[in-house]
């Protein structure tokens, strides 16, 4: 095979990984990466090794899918010790860091009464001096600010530790990824690359431009030894083309869960990327083939793994001309800047966008929305929802937001009238506060708190409210993690009395009864609108 010209494959896997851990936003950041290992990574791999049985016998109940469970059998104990011995060794700088901002955060809670926070300063833990301000609220609790791109500078940031898992995807069946480490197996190859690597782009290229596979082999420096297992990732079969628009109008197209990609003849859109492999006698859905050869924006709704996937969005990098991301507040450790964090990651062109802020784009503008709830009542900027103007037309992505304020969207209405189409995100149960975010605090939240934080979307009351003050005629409840190749991501598993389901169906009846389109989205759908000479326009200064 050594001299043959080949694509890579539609279906190989890249999984994304840090110290041998499915890759996540919060793994890039020194200070978040710094708490999950020790407090997420480390533990975990402390409990398996301790009572593997507990973890296996765990995870034979399927609703336990999603916890803090090692999904491996008995047998890799002595692989997860390798592994835990190999991170306590290679992550020192981190696991120190970690143990600074508890002790720093301890150091504000018993020392910091209102009074001027400058003789703290010499208390602060040597490794952070110099990585942070300690601040007031207007209430006098003390807190501090991470200076995010010194931190990024520092021995604290190490793309060693950023690796690249390939194998062939046969089906939508993949295990929970959050709670296991990646060990090696059969079929799988690692490649020992950055995720900012433009090795990669050469090698996520070759899906529709062919290359000699000495040529990719020598480029990403596979051994001798790996070459036939690498070569099982190429075929000499031409891929479907890509796909472009050329119609007058606007065609959306969903490829699942919040991955919406809007376009017209002149521009394109790509919201929160999450896209399937596909095979064959799966699942009918949109795949990467389906997507134009240049994407103009990608737009992140939120922080969270099934919104901004480095699994998909690493893929597409060569593609992509812009990022659009919400602005960041700055320096919180619970709400890291994502503009710096994919930055680090190799993309170009990446932009913060505030509330209410237009970004002129060919045909119309980008306008960011404010986005609440989903996000346990936490101070994290990072999430927007966002209203597209395309030739007269509006579309409103407001992904996972939670109708906690129905005041607000009275608001929003007297900036932007009349939305054409609404995707809204309904998962309305939500995971408690600790599922995702409890490595990141430094004191307990006892369970009965942290049950009634959860990051939940809207109900039916909710939806149905902002469907009334927004006044779209096309309704499309979407974001619901329900397709089969978004189980690894989020653990959901819904069956037809499942609450979010309940929910959504009952607003889906309440839009068709008024008149307007409306269904709960699932793998695939393709929707047009017509250009208008006269459209509802954004009412910016």
């Amino acid at each position: 095979m050594e001299s043959e010209v080949v694509f890579l494959k539609q279906n190989v896997l890249m999984e994304p990984l840090f110290n041998q851990w499915y890759a996540w936003p919060y793994l890039i950041p020194p200070a978040t990466a710094a708490m999950y290992v020790a407090h997420q990574h480390v533990k975990l791999m402390q409990s398996f090794i301790s009572a593997p049985q507990i973890h296996v016998a765990a995870l034979e109940n399927p609703a336990m899918i999603g916890g803090p469970f090692i999904n491996y059998d008995a047998g890799k104990t002595g692989a997860i010790r390798e592994l835990l011995d190999r991170t306590t060794a290679e992550q020192s700088d981190l696991l120190a860091l970690a143990d600074a901002i508890k002790m720093l955060d301890e150091i504000l809670a018993n020392e910091a009464s209102g009074y001027s926070l400058e003789p703290l300063y010499p208390k602060v833990p040597d490794i952070l001096k110099g990585y942070v301000e300690l601040t007031y609220d207007l209430h006098n609790n003390a807190s501090f600010r991470l200076i995010e791109g010194l931190l990024y500078k520092s021995r604290y940031y190490n793309e060693g530790s950023q690796s690249l898992m390939l194998s062939l995807a046969e089906s939508d069946a993949r295990p929970f990824v959050f709670s296991t480490p990646r060990l090696s197996k059969p079929g799988a190859l690692t490649l020992k690359l950055p995720f900012s690597d433009v090795r990669l782009d050469e090698l996520c290229k070759m899906k529709y431009v062919a290359q000699p596979f000495r040529q990719i082999k020598e480029l990403l420096q596979v051994k001798d030894e790996d070459a036939e297992l690498f070569s099982t990732f190429f075929t000499e079969k031409s891929p479907p083309p890509a796909s472009s628009y050329e119609g007058d109008d606007i065609r959306i197209r969903y490829f699942g869960h919040a991955c919406i990609l809007i376009e017209t003849r002149e521009v394109s859109i790509l919201f929160d990327p999450v896209i399937s492999y596909g095979y064959e006698n799966g699942t009918s859905c949109f795949l990467y083939p389906d997507l134009p050869k240049s994407i103009d924006y990608v737009v992140i709704t939120h922080n969270h793994q099934d919104h901004c996937m480095f699994e998909t969005l690493l893929q597409l990098r060569h593609t992509v001309k812009n990022v659009i991301v919400p602005k960041n507040s700055g320096g919180g450790l619970i709400d890291p800047s994502l503009k710096l964090t994919l930055q680090s990651v190799g993309f170009k062109n990446v932009r913060e966008i505030d509330e209410l802020d237009p970004l002129e784009i060919d045909g119309g503008a980008i306008i960011g929305l404010p986005f609440l709830g989903e996000h346990a009542d936490l101070n994290i900027r990072t999430k927007m929802a966002y209203l597209i103007n395309l030739k007269g037309r509006s579309i409103l992505c407001a992904a996972d937001s939670n109708n906690i304020e129905p005041k607000l969207y009275e608001r929003v209405y007297e900036s932007i009238g009349d939305v054409d189409v609404l995707f809204i995100g309904m998962e309305c149960d939500g995971a408690p506060m600790s599922w995702l975010y409890g490595p990141l605090f430094t004191r307990p939240v006892t369970r009965k708190m942290d049950q009634s934080r959860r990051f939940d979307g809207s109900n039916y009351e909710k939806a149905r409210d902002i469907v009334d003050r927004l006044n779209p005629s096309e309704v499309y409840v979407y974001a619901m993690g329900q397709e089969p190749w978004l189980t690894f991501l989020t653990s959901i598993k819904y069956t037809p009395e499942s609450r979010p389901i309940v929910e959504s169906d009952k607003l889906v009846e309440y839009c068709t009864g008024r008149g307007m389109s409306s269904e709960r989205l699932f793998c695939q759908k393709e929707i047009f609108l017509e250009a208008t000479a006269l459209g509802r326009l954004y009412k910016c200064a």
